[in-house]
């Protein structure tokens, strides 16, 4: 008869520890992981994959349709690319741009007053017929002023927004078309963004995890279940009518979210594709990174609370789907990172002599918890012998989602939710963040 205590002793005297404290002991202090990872990442993302096995046949069948139904029409369609001292970028996004398998499109490059050779890269393209139409601001209005500059010079169906700094999978353009071939209601579609310089430093490689987990899976996730919530800039399709019809872009930042949500509130659908695949430079350093997610999640605070607040409430325009949108948004961004600081001042409170077994603890739960969620990315993934080279950084992306990412939300909300710092970030030019803060934009 085999001796327990021999496997007692294999595990760790930390899972020891819960173990003897029982479930109840262990649900009160983890709390946290099981509503926020394991509800949210883990479960519910694995039941929507599950999900979509069980669809795919009659899932494949609806996009053969609409592949043969867009081919049939082969639409024109008008590629914007707003943007900033992008010289350096231009010419290796019009050479992507060439070898994909759709070519039925006009690219039109708005130059927001650079200060670079931008006018010289785009007016020389231009005299080369390599790009169709080169528009500029001689004074910078900012990012959405130039979309829209874009918008009124567009003649295609549909316009496709990209960032210059992207490059693309050559079926990219085709493939984020085609949903709207699946159903007319839709109005906007979502390219599945990836970080191209993953390998460059641990800067670069935790950003690629996290976008393959929250864009990569997080967002077929949301799409799936109809409350999917922005359409990255870097690579979106639109709507052309539906564009003039709720006013084109905004002043941002978060101009993504902003126009994904008008959308939406316009009656419209909002979909993902993930075979339709963006590759995008990330901040190479975390003083950078740091910066940019200030501004990201100031806009929660702006559009999600403010600006578009009437989504909570019922109106004769009111959708469930738009309300669970928004709160899922808020919940899993804004109330769980409050929660946390609850959570951590709880714990240094009650627990103070346990510190080490919970942080151990906490630590084992969440790396494991990032192994499952990137096991789901590699399910998902057409770069999965490449994307196996991020899995040894796994278990430090704890530390950058616990600490990191939380730091940079937590100052953004504060500052966003008390003194409106949105309107000050040089991300756009302060005459436009005047105006928009008077025309509650």
């Amino acid at each position: 008869m085999l001796d327990n205590s021999i496997f007692e002793n294999l595990i760790p005297e930390f899972i020891n520890f819960w173990i003897e404290g029982g479930t109840g002991k262990f649900v009160r202090v983890f709390w946290y992981f099981i509503i926020f990872e394991l509800t949210r990442y883990i479960i519910l993302d694995y039941s929507v994959y599950i999900y979509r096995i069980f669809t795919r046949n009659e899932r494949r069948k609806k996009w053969a349709a609409a592949k043969k139904a867009f081919h049939l029409e082969n639409p024109f369609i008008s590629i914007v690319v707003p943007g900033k001292n992008e010289g350096k970028n231009i010419y290796k996004l019009v050479k992507s741009l060439a070898e994909q398998t759709y070519q039925n499109f006009e690219l039109i490059v708005v130059d927001d007053g650079s200060t670079d050779d931008t006018p010289i890269i785009g007016n020389n393209l231009l005299e080369r017929g390599l790009i169709h139409k080169f528009l500029r601001n001689d004074v910078r209005g900012g990012k959405a002023s130039a979309a829209n500059l874009a918008v009124r010079f567009s003649t295609g169906k549909f316009i496709v927004h990209l960032d210059a700094d992207c490059s693309f999978d050559s079926d990219a353009i085709e493939n984020v078309l085609i949903p709207f071939y699946m159903d007319p209601d839709i109005g906007a579609v979502g390219g599945n963004v990836k970080v191209r310089d993953y390998m460059t430093n641990l800067v670069s490689k935790l950003q690629a995890i996290e976008y393959l987990k929250t864009i990569s899976v997080g967002r077929i996730t949301t799409s799936e279940l109809g409350i999917y919530k922005i359409i990255s800039g870097a690579f979106g399709a639109f709507r052309t009518d539906i564009i003039q019809q709720v006013g084109a872009w905004d002043i941002g930042p978060g101009l993504d979210g902003d126009i994904t949500v008008k959308i939406r509130k316009g009656g419209y659908k909002t979909v993902f594709e993930p075979s339709a695949v963006c590759l995008t430079s990330v901040p190479p350093k975390f003083m950078n990174l740091f910066r940019q997610r200030m501004r990201w999640n100031k806009s929660i605070i702006r559009f999600r609370i403010r600006k578009h607040k009437d989504v909570y409430f019922p109106s004769a325009n009111f959708s469930w789907s738009n309300f669970a949108s928004f709160v899922e948004n808020v919940f899993y961004n804004v109330i769980l990172d409050i929660l946390w600081w609850f959570y951590f001042i709880d714990i240094i409170l009650n627990y103070n002599s346990q510190l080490y077994y919970i942080l151990m603890m906490n630590l084992t739960l969440y790396m494991t918890g990032g192994f499952i969620q990137m096991f789901m990315t590699y399910l998902y993934s057409e770069r999965k012998k490449e994307e196996l080279k991020l899995w040894p950084y796994i278990p430090l992306v704890s530390f950058y989602n616990g600490f990191f990412l939380r730091l940079a939300r937590t100052r953004a909300y504060i500052q966003e939710f008390f003194f409106k710092k949105s309107y000050d970030d040089p991300w756009n030019p302060l005459k436009s963040s005047s105006q928009a803060k008077i025309n509650g934009f």
